[in-house]
């Protein structure tokens, strides 16, 4: 039987994604069969004539893009069709688990009510066009207009033709890859990132850049070297306590990246969930390069989680292909949900959610305090979230084991991570997932196992 081998006359610049992308088909045609062994670095460099670094950086992206699985001192293998980037967070809630896994904000019998009554304002003004109408532009421009006021208010001026409605930030974010970022380019993003950044760009065929970040975010050299390298079509940024890290990247900091971004024409995508939420934040991505940036601004985060709304905001130059690719993906967002929305923002309910929720988290972020004591984690006063660092020698997925047995659920850093450069282990903890006393109560569990012996997981059960 003939064993596959890529093809050193087929490699064009850069050699890595080149070679990743003959292993990428070779295995998408079967000619790679799931468990196949991959060659030792050094011999495919042989073979090659070239580097093993660039093959070690080939393996890397196959790894990225979920395709193989590196296991020390084994060597690297092809995974199944079917494998999957696995979320951090419980899929379903399990019963006697306190589950601070999930990204949620604060919430009461007071936002159940809230939504029970802003439905029944929609049942008695539900407009016929957002009954009956499949055309957006017959539904949504009043609710653009809305958007854009709000938007004014943030510091972002956005013709309202420049914003697409969609259903939460995810369809957002979906749209804002597909128009920024064509098939094969590159997107660059934190070596900490949003764990669904991974399996889209993935899915999309896009190559995905892990780069360096320090207390501010973002290193800015480290944007230019991959800028110059050529291919980069994009930077992602969660610049405003959103990220794993929960950092909220500086004004000076922003403006150097958005500088650099300039220079090299390479366009931005700023999650920006958050938004208002964030007492005295920096201005946005969107207001220090309005033409190059695609700003997601949504409302589950800070208000309540089945409002699932939010907006991008576009560049005019690529205003209509973003709209395009929402049409093909998502066709438009819910009427019914932004006439809520729209609603809840011309009678202040919005503003009220979002005041009520930072008051609830510096409780929440009070609880942390007392229950991690001197434990390192990195954290922000409006954050929904903190990120607790494990001491030298402990693994983070051996960690999440070792707390479930205890009885609490947590995110393992693998999750966030685009690569394993400058890697220290980590969990990300969720605040706003459960009452204040379950909080507690998970806190201090997470707590004993920090203090516990390091110790091989049982395994899970359920």
């Amino acid at each position: 039987m003939t064993i596959w081998r890529p093809d050193p006359a087929a490699l064009h610049r850069p050699a890595y994604l080149s070679l990743a992308e003959q292993y990428a088909r070779a295995i998408r045609d079967g000619h790679l069969a799931a468990g196949a062994r991959l060659p030792p670095h050094r011999k495919l460099a042989d073979e090659m004539g070239l580097s093993v670094q660039t093959v070690s950086r080939a393996y890397e992206e196959l790894i990225r893009r979920g395709l193989v699985a590196g296991e020390v001192g084994r060597g690297s293998f092809v995974l199944p069709a079917d494998a999957e980037n696995a979320p951090p967070y419980l899929s379903e809630r399990l019963g006697g688990l306190i589950d601070l896994s999930i990204l949620k904000p604060v919430t009461t019998q007071m936002h159940v009510e809230t939504f029970r009554k802003g439905l029944h304002w929609v049942a008695e003004n539900l407009t016929a066009p957002a009954a009956l109408s499949f055309r957006p532009n017959s539904v949504l421009p009043q609710h653009r207009q809305v958007a854009a006021k709000w938007l004014r208010h943030t510091g972002i001026d956005v013709a309202a033709e420049n914003i697409i409605l969609t259903d939460g930030a995810t369809s957002a974010i979906t749209t804002a890859v597909m128009s920024a970022v064509p098939a094969g380019a590159t997107l660059a993003a934190a070596s900490l990132t949003h764990h669904l950044l991974m399996p889209l760009c993935k899915y999309l065929g896009i190559h995905l850049e892990g780069l360096p970040v320090d207390d501010e975010g973002i290193v800015p050299e480290a944007l230019d070297h991959v800028a110059r390298k050529g291919n980069l079509h994009a930077l992602y940024m969660q610049p405003s306590a959103v990220n794993p890290m929960a950092i909220v990247s500086g004004t000076e900091r922003r403006i150097e990246l958005a500088e650099i971004c300039r220079r090299h024409d390479i366009l931005i995508i700023e999650n920006d969930i958050l938004n208002t939420m964030i007492e005295d934040r920096p201005p946005p991505l969107a207001v220090l390069a309005p033409e190059r940036v695609l700003h997601v601004n949504g409302f589950t985060k800070t208000t309540l989680p089945g409002l699932r709304v939010a907006w991008l905001v576009t560049p005019p130059r690529i205003a209509l292909a973003a709209a395009n690719r929402h049409l093909v993906t998502n066709w438009m967002a819910t009427p019914a949900m932004v006439e809520l929305l729209s609603h809840w923002i011309n009678d202040g309910t919005v503003a009220r959610l979002v005041s009520w929720q930072r008051d609830a988290l510096r409780e929440r972020h009070q609880i942390v305090r007392e229950s991690l004591g001197a434990a390192t984690f990195r954290a922000h006063p409006q954050s929904l979230h903190v990120w607790l660092e494990l001491p030298p020698g402990r693994n983070e997925e051996d960690f999440v084991a070792q707390a479930r047995q205890r009885g609490v659920a947590i995110a393992s850093g693998r999750a966030f991570r685009l690569d394993d450069r400058n890697r220290r282990d980590a969990v990300r903890i969720a605040l706003g997932s459960t009452s204040a006393d379950d909080l507690r109560r998970g806190l201090s569990f997470v707590s004993e196992t920090l203090e516990g012996a390091v110790e091989t997981p049982l395994p899970l059960i359920g």
